[in-house]
């Protein structure tokens, strides 16, 4: 019997399937054991051909050769990696290899970075395929005593051929059609293009909103010598009207100064924690509270995923996990028994876990389950301070899922002045539940208030009338244009954070603090590319139809029929549309290469000058904005200049040129400062520290006693 080949997609997973299938012959690329041999990619090693591929006239870019539809679109290895596709290329070829495993991340693009690998090298062997969702030695052991057949995932893989294919001929096509009918540098997509309109929708929205006034009517009354206020409320329910004459009626109508309690209720409620993560609700989350891109957060959970071992497969799309994983979940509590976790963590180590279908549905996990923790225990000093970050978050949902529900006392009061009606609720908190490890993140109302009777007469201190003004609807931001891509189905967790990414990298969106704003060239991109392109409801659709290739429910061949359709109608358009472009980001700096004019574009970290002629790839840096801090407000600085003359710029009007920040740098490293003290001290605390992050901790304080 021969040896078998094990493909993983990266060489950190691939070093740790290694170790469990003892596999300690290293060598350049791969790992050989007695019967395993384990080899990785570095993501895709192999890619769709450029059009040039097809016919060397494609090089220059011109409308008359538009569209490009092969007839079958070929692939080809990625230069920069091309020495890993080789080796893997002979690895496969090798006479005493007699099988494939395929190890990729198990899910469609995994798939796909696989199967084109070993398509491109022509092996023909029989195929395997380990399927799992964390990275610990037990998850891998597990995993090879359940290998299935590559065939059960074929469908998987036309799916993941089919949006590559459907995103090259729309993209490259359409792409090529925009930039050289208008000559500049204009890129479009399938998934980029709606996601763009979604926030130029959101602009319009903003742009035409008009605020209106309302009005309401609040009262405070006596109980026991304690003031409460109540909310005066319609007959539909509405505690705010818009015409101010209907609040003042029900003012001058109230001139009795009592209130009588009508209804007084005290109900006891349970408030049950939000569900475990999936990928798309932790960028959310983590955008929110630490400002991390969609793609820093992924950059991140993958990580704890892949290095630390730490957490579950991010790229998931539920928030339930299956039943199989039930007898897991007290070791994966064990695990986290550690820190500001220990005291929640050893609660439900003493219990039994409720399961129940908030949590746990089989019906609800396809690929992958929700992201939880691994039976690996953390040290949380290995982490980067981003890591454990998402690992607190992560750590603290799960375990929060696990505890008990927060209880309190709901209380309802509701009184009657000359007909009309006014009302409040309070909230008595009676047990924090999974709260308590969100201490600092409340903002519930805790109180207490003394018992009511139906029937009894309040005293009315004051009546006031209030008012406000309708808000617009908020700028997007990372984590509401994610909840839209899904609500709107566009992309999947796994390609959302590379799409937001590139409108970035192309300039056609732009961040103001955390709101996220559509560029100039943007909108007007917008405006020439084909009605249906920009569609969400169009992508959705295809997204949709991805789904029932992978469910054997529609064929690969009828899809990209329509999107071969859809691309010749869409450049037809674009060849026959009479709209213009028009830089407004000209400046009167010319390209030092080619003599052009240059355009000054906003970055993520800065500011650049970029040639506004197509094939002229000159950028210069203008401005950046960098890490260090401003001396008198604080505020991050702003890098200008070149050379010798480079300056740091506050907005406060503070300037300081680089040479003597560095100057003055240099002397407060001599300095003891604030930090250094800190940094003592906390060092003098280190022993105390590590023991709480020390599985043997425990056991040495007892020895000590």
């Amino acid at each position: 019997m021969g040896k078998i080949l094990v493909l993983a997609e990266k060489p950190s997973v691939g070093k740790d399937i290694a170790n469990v299938l003892k596999c300690k012959n290293e060598k350049n690329g791969y790992i050989e054991g007695d019967k395993y041999i384990v080899t990785w990619a570095l993501g895709h090693l192999v890619t769709l051909t450029d059009p040039e591929g097809y016919n060397s006239k494609y090089k220059d870019w011109n409308m008359e050769d538009l569209p490009i539809i092969p007839k079958y679109l070929k692939t080809v290895v990625i230069k920069k990696s091309g020495k890993q596709y080789q080796k893997v290329k002979s690895l496969l070829e090798r006479k005493d290899v007699s099988e494939i495993v395929i190890a990729t991340d198990a899910g469609r693009e995994g798939e796909l970075v696989a199967r084109w690998i070993i398509e491109k090298s022509g092996v023909k062997k029989p195929m395997k395929r380990l399927w799992i969702s964390s990275n610990t030695d037990k998850a891998i052991k597990e995993g090879f005593t359940k290998l299935e057949s590559s065939k059960k995932y074929d469908r998987l893989y036309d799916s993941a051929l089919a949006r590559a294919e459907a995103d090259w001929i729309i993209g490259i096509n359409a792409t090529r059609a925009l930039t050289v009918k208008y000559n500049a540098q204009l890129s479009c997509g399938r998934v980029q293009t709606p996601t763009l309109n979604m926030v130029m929708k959101r602009e319009e929205e903003i742009k035409n909103f008009e605020p209106k006034k309302f009005y309401g009517v609040e009262i405070k009354v006596n109980k026991a010598g304690n003031i409460i206020k109540l909310n005066w409320k319609n007959n539909k329910g509405n505690t705010y009207v818009f015409d101010e004459d209907i609040a003042d009626k029900v003012i001058n109508k109230i001139k009795v100064k009592e209130a009588e309690v009508k209804k007084y209720s005290v109900k006891t409620k349970k408030n049950y924690s939000p569900q475990l993560y999936d990928l798309n609700e932790i960028q959310r989350d983590a955008n929110k509270i630490y400002g991390y891109s969609a793609k820093e957060t992924l950059s991140t959970v993958q990580s704890l995923y892949e290095r630390h071992k730490l957490l579950t497969y991010p790229r998931t799309d539920t928030r339930y996990i299956s039943s199989d994983i039930v007898d897991t979940l007290k070791d994966r509590v064990k695990a986290v028994n550690i820190g500001d976790y220990k005291k929640i963590a050893s609660d439900i180590i003493k219990r039994n876990i409720k399961v129940s279908k908030s949590f746990v549905d089989d019906s609800k996990v396809v690929e992958h389950y929700a992201i939880i923790p691994t039976e690996e225990r953390a040290f949380l000093n290995d982490l980067t301070a981003k890591e454990r970050n998402i690992y607190d978050l992560v750590v603290k949902r799960f375990l929060s899922v696990l505890y008990d529900p927060e209880e309190y006392d709901e209380t309802s009061i509701e009184c009657e002045i000359a007909g009309e009606k006014f009302s409040t609720k309070f909230k008595n908190i009676k047990k924090l539940g999974w709260k308590e490890l969100y201490s600092n993140q409340d903002d519930d109302i805790y109180s207490s208030v003394a018992a009511f009777k139906e029937g009894e007469n309040l005293k009315v201190e004051s009546v006031s009338k209030t008012e406000g003004k309708t808000n617009p609807p908020a700028r997007l931001n990372e984590a509401t244009l994610l909840t839209l891509m899904e609500k709107n189905n566009l992309g999947t967790v796994a390609t959302r954070a590379d799409i937001i990414d590139k409108l970035f990298s192309s300039f056609l969106l732009e961040k103001k603090d955390k709101e996220i704003m559509i560029t100039s060239k943007g909108k007007q991109l917008l405006g020439l590319v084909p009605e249906k392109l920009k569609s969400a409801e169009m992508t959705s659709e295809w997204e949709r139809k991805l789904q029932k290739i992978s469910e054997n429910k529609l064929n690969k061949n009828a899809f990209m029929n329509e999107i071969k359709d859809y691309s010749k109608k869409a450049i037809d358009d674009i060849k026959n549309s009479d709209s213009q472009f028009k830089h407004d980001n000209l400046t009167r700096n010319k390209c030092p290469e080619c003599g052009h004019y240059m355009l000054e574009v906003k970055t993520k970290r800065g500011k650049m000058l970029v040639c506004e002629n197509r094939e002229c790839n000159s950028k210069k840096m203008l401005s950046q904005t960098t890490n260090a801090r401003c001396p008198e407000c604080h505020k991050k600085l702003e890098l200008r200049g070149e050379g010798e003359n480079k300056i740091f710029i506050c907005s406060c009007g503070y300037r300081e040129k680089l040479s003597a920040f560095n100057n003055r740098k240099k002397e407060e490293k001599n300095k003891a400062s604030k930090k250094d003290i800190n940094k003592y001290l906390k060092n003098q605390n280190k022993k105390e520290n590590e023991n709480f992050n020390n599985p043997f901790a425990d056991a040495l304080a007892k020895l000590k006693k």
